[in-house]
């Protein structure tokens, strides 16, 4: 009885790793959590950025859960407004725009705060838009067509209130 016991919990046993070992890798842009979002978040602790002359006020998406969430199911952003998602160490992060109802562009930037990479994304497209760098750290949504319309390219380079990208954020991990 005693051996048949042994059999089954380590059959138990195998089976429950099998289970962890196939299951999906967290997207590295937003670590998958209890579930997804069905609502837009509140509004989040804003930074003023300067992309060369021009300003932007930005909301900061610093947890896994506002990551995740970022502009899902918002209804409108001010012209000068956008997200900022910080990452606690530079990756190949992709975005989607699940749930996002208007047309949003996302500049892709490095550890340094240099736009590396400017994409336009479309209302609801649930394709991911993956970055073709693996030192993304950084990465800035704005109305689609903000970059072009005020003459940021990649390489601009992206600084707070507060200093350079490295200096705000600097010792935050997640």
């Amino acid at each position: 009885m005693r051996w048949f016991a042994l059999v089954l919990l380590l059959m138990a046993g195998s089976l429950a790793g099998c289970e962890r070992k196939t299951a999906a890798p967290p997207v590295a842009s937003a670590p998958l959590q209890s579930a997804e979002p069905t609502k837009a978040q509140a509004q989040l602790r804003t930074i003023r950025l300067w992309l060369g002359p021009e300003e932007l006020v930005t909301e900061l998406a610093m947890t896994a859960d506002e990551v995740r969430t970022g502009m899902m199911f918002r209804t409108n952003l001010a012209e000068n407004a956008g997200m900022l998602f910080v990452f606690g160490r530079p990756s190949k992060v992709s975005f989607w725009m699940k749930n996002c109802p208007w047309p949003l562009s996302a500049a892709y930037m490095n550890p340094e705060g240099t736009i590396l990479e400017i994409h336009d994304l479309q209302p609801q497209n649930t394709n991911a838009v993956v970055a073709a760098s693996g030192d993304v750290q950084y990465v800035l949504e704005v109305n689609q067509g903000w970059f072009q319309r005020h003459h940021i390219a990649p390489g601009t380079w992206v600084r707070t209130e507060l200093g350079s990208l490295p200096e705000t954020f600097s010792g935050r991990s997640r």
